[in-house]
């Protein structure tokens, strides 16, 4: 499933993840230990996290080998040696929110709350990052959309403007995440800033995530501009289906050059 030739570039590998914070279903026992070995096995450059504890109080008292760390410190633990982390809900017991886990140096990383009501907390989490041999930042926007349309719609928008204020035209771009989109919507509005999402450049459609023992709801993405999609891959399976009621996704792309921008 090649999209176009990589010639010398060496693939850039991604990943993004709902981690449904690092618990089994029904808050029953920590997988976060299994979490990690599993998240190593994809051997990605950069990933996308999801639901990914900052604090909790409730869940390190419960679970006697809950990690002193915050998850996403825990989950990088030197195999990716940049990590940065976003609240998008705070409770009293804690936050979690929205992180990025790079093997190469962030430059700049911002958080930005698009919560549309009061109930549900949801941000994006806005890094950019330099990659060897590239004079351009790389812009990797990660998102955890609302569970309402109407939410979700205003979210996308919201994304557009950071996208148009922040990320020049000419310059390499992800943006993936949890994006709640069963009705196939949300692409919309990222199509129309030249994103393209990358089982749908490969196979026509994107990929079925939800729930993770038998994926049937199409909910995560991962969409690019400035670069070229070689792979992607769902990650499925006995191992991965303890972990989250999401799939993780998996893109091998290449950055394209500046002249191949214009």
């Amino acid at each position: 499933m090649v999209q176009s030739s990589p010639g010398d570039e060496k693939p850039l590998s991604v990943a993004t993840y709902n981690i449904h914070k690092g618990v089994s279903a029904f808050n029953r026992k920590s997988v976060v230990h299994d979490l990690r070995d599993q998240l190593r096995t994809m051997r990605a450059d950069i990933v996308f996290l999801q639901e990914v504890v900052g604090n909790n109080d409730r869940h390190r008292s419960k679970h006697a080998d809950w990690p002193q760390l915050p998850q996403h410190e825990f989950l990088a633990d030197q195999h990716w040696p940049v990590s940065a982390y976003g609240k998008n809900a705070v409770y009293e017991h804690g936050h979690h929110g929205n992180a990025i886990l790079s093997r190469y140096p962030i430059t700049r990383c911002d958080q930005v709350d698009i919560s549309t009501n009061r109930v549900e907390q949801r941000g994006l989490l806005h890094a950019e990052i330099a990659l060897p041999n590239h004079d351009e930042a790389l812009h990797c926007v990660c998102v955890h959309l609302g569970l309402l349309g109407s939410s979700r719609t205003k979210q996308v928008a919201a994304v557009c403007e950071r996208i148009a204020a922040m990320v020049p035209r000419d310059a390499p771009l992800i943006v993936a995440g949890d994006f709640n989109d069963w009705r196939r919507r949300a692409g919309d509005a990222l199509r129309e800033i030249e994103l393209h999402e990358v089982f749908e450049t490969l196979d026509g459609k994107s990929a079925r995530s939800f729930p993770a023992r038998l994926p049937i709801l199409r909910l995560d993405r991962i969409y690019v501009r400035g670069l070229d999609v070689l792979d992607a891959n769902v990650h499925r399976g006995r191992d991965w289906a303890k972990l989250s009621d999401h799939a993780a996704l998996e893109a091998k792309l290449v950055v394209r050059k500046r002249k191949d921008l214009r």
